[in-house]
């Protein structure tokens, strides 16, 4: 009985940290425009160059006060047209899980947001540590959600990621965020 009471508070607290957060629309570009939380700052320079080691940054990224949990949106350089996105689902499954050493799915699929298909993976992922070496790094656990659409202008990438402790805080925010992305 005792645990039954436990997890009931811990549900509500969960679900009135959801709800508290207020989600504010934000202009990405003149094509993307997407509901975040109205407390995200546009990420600083260092964590750009430190999450995204790339030479394609993304074309914008927010952050939370702590900079622990992180939304990016990227355009890939694919030529996929629209009609493949079936196909294309399952390149972007390969390509995004390729990234980590251990991927638990939570749910995948295609869906239709706003007048766009778009394909939708939420995952919890591991990097495993690397020990005994000279940066002796340990492993790295996030919840992750990542959307993708393809337009005639190329495929954007709608990513959010928060350390896994968090997913349950984050979970029912971060379907928000990736169900109020508008694409024209």
């Amino acid at each position: 009985m005792r645990i039954y009471i436990v997890a009931i508070v811990v549900g509500l607290f969960l679900s009135n940290v959801a709800q508290a957060q207020k989600l504010e629309k934000k202009k990405v570009n003149d094509v993307i425009t997407v509901y975040i939380p109205s407390d995200f700052v546009d990420m600083p320079e260092i964590d750009l160059i430190r999450k995204y080691p790339s030479v394609r940054k993304p074309l914008a990224a927010y952050t939370n006060m702590d900079r622990l949990v992180d939304f990016s949106v990227n355009q890939s350089a694919t030529q996929w047209q629209e009609s493949d996105l079936e196909m294309a689902k399952d390149f972007f499954k390969a390509s995004l899980f390729n990234l980590y050493d251990e991927v638990e799915v939570l749910q995948e699929g295609i869906r239709e947001v706003n007048g766009r298909k778009m394909a939708y993976f939420e995952f919890v992922s591991v990097v495993k540590g690397i020990q005994h070496d000279v940066t002796d790094k340990p492993s790295k656990s996030e919840y992750g959600y990542v959307q993708y659409v393809i337009t005639k202008d190329g495929t954007w990438v709608f990513s959010f990621h928060a350390p896994t402790r968090m997913k349950e805080e984050w979970r029912e925010v971060s379907d928000k965020m990736m169900t109020s992305i508008k694409v024209k």
